[in-house]
């Protein structure tokens, strides 16, 4: 990493974008703010906001961006992180923290952007990519290209299944492999995602102050509904592919854009409606039902470019890290013609 100057800090508004980093912490301690004070009336403030942050990423699925005042967004992240933890469903765990993550992503992206300071730029970098992920990355004067050594790239990379991130469609040059600004913070969602989860699930707190138990319970009710995870029924024919992309989303796991695409079409192919396969992806953490229901249509040929997609190849998918084949899948080139043998010879 390039050398950062010792006189520029982080300062509220900056640890209001990214209250995840030890300097929150601090400036957290530095207040003497305690757990007990929030069963005072005073700080219904402070509840109300996690609550907001809640409702905007549980219920809409929507990343949620205020920063109307940098203290209260500061104490809001750890009691949002309490709160969840009270909430003790697992769905809303990830998809918090999932939904956390693109939000960092939106304030970096602008800030790496927008940010005139250099040095700025470079301590915010240092702090997300170095002292955070311990990525040594570099970048030109700008801050506009970025280059991370080969393996670091593909140990962030291999996460994403879209043909733009394979190592054969990147700019390599002496170990190094060339990015812009908006792909080096894209890199890092996964990471900054499992870093939130990791904190939520080891947190460990003595006594629960009763306000927050009680917006807890309450939202507990709400999320519980929908956001219990759905066992699909997985039909002994489907692909393997298929059988694989249902069952990381029966565990909540967030699928790949590819992947999703690949389950969506084959299931417009074999004849599901919109709203059955919309229901295949209440699991995912970003889930958003209007966002679905359109992708779906748009792929089915009913919205925006009225081309009806088809189901991506076994060639394609192979390439994209999305098969997982079997003897059964033995001289088929597209996952619908999967079964078709063992029903000719029947």
């Amino acid at each position: 990493m390039n050398s950062i100057g010792l006189a520029i800090k982080l300062g509220p508004a900056d640890l209001a974008k990214y209250p995840f980093l030890e300097e929150a912490s601090e400036y957290i301690r530095e207040t003497r703010f305690a757990i007990e004070e929030l069963d005072r009336p005073e700080m219904d403030h402070i509840l109300r906001r996690s609550v907001d942050i809640l409702e905007t990423e549980i219920s809409a699925g929507k990343v949620y961006t205020n920063l109307d005042k940098y203290e209260i967004e500061i104490l809001s992240f750890l009691v949002t992180l309490i709160m969840i933890k009270s909430i003790d469903l697992e769905p809303v765990t990830k998809k918090h923290s999932l939904l956390e993550a693109m939000r960092t992503e939106k304030f970096l992206a602008e800030d790496l952007f927008k940010e005139k300071s250099l040095p700025k730029k470079k301590l915010l970098l240092h702090k997300i990519f170095q002292e955070l992920f311990d990525i040594d990355i570099h970048f030109d004067l700008d801050l506009t290209i970025f280059r991370l050594s080969v393996p670091d790239y593909l140990m962030r990379a291999s996460k994403m299944n879209e043909q733009e991130w394979k190592l054969i469609n990147r700019s390599v040059h002496s170990g190094y492999v060339y990015i812009d600004t908006d792909e080096a913070v894209r890199l890092i969602r996964s990471e900054l995602s499992n870093l939130i989860y990791d904190r939520i699930k080891t947190m460990k707190i003595p006594l629960v102050p009763e306000r927050v138990k009680i917006c807890a319970e309450e939202l507990r009710k709400k999320f519980s509904i929908y956001y219990t995870y759905r066992k699909h029924h997985i039909v002994s024919d489907y692909p393997p592919c298929i059988k694989h992309a249902i069952e990381m989303m029966n565990t909540g796991e967030n699928l790949p854009h590819s992947a999703r695409v690949m389950l969506a079409t084959y299931m417009l192919t074999i004849g599901k409606n919109t709203d059955e396969i919309v229901t295949m992806f209440q699991n995912s953490p970003d889930y958003n039902e209007k966002v679905t229901r359109y992708q779906i249509e748009h792929l089915a040929g009913n919205k925006g470019s009225r081309i009806k997609y088809s189901v991506p190849s076994c060639k394609r998918l192979h390439s994209e890290d999305l098969c997982f084949a079997t003897v059964d899948c033995e001289n088929i080139l597209n996952p619908i013609q999967f079964g078709r043998k063992k029903a000719n010879a029947q």
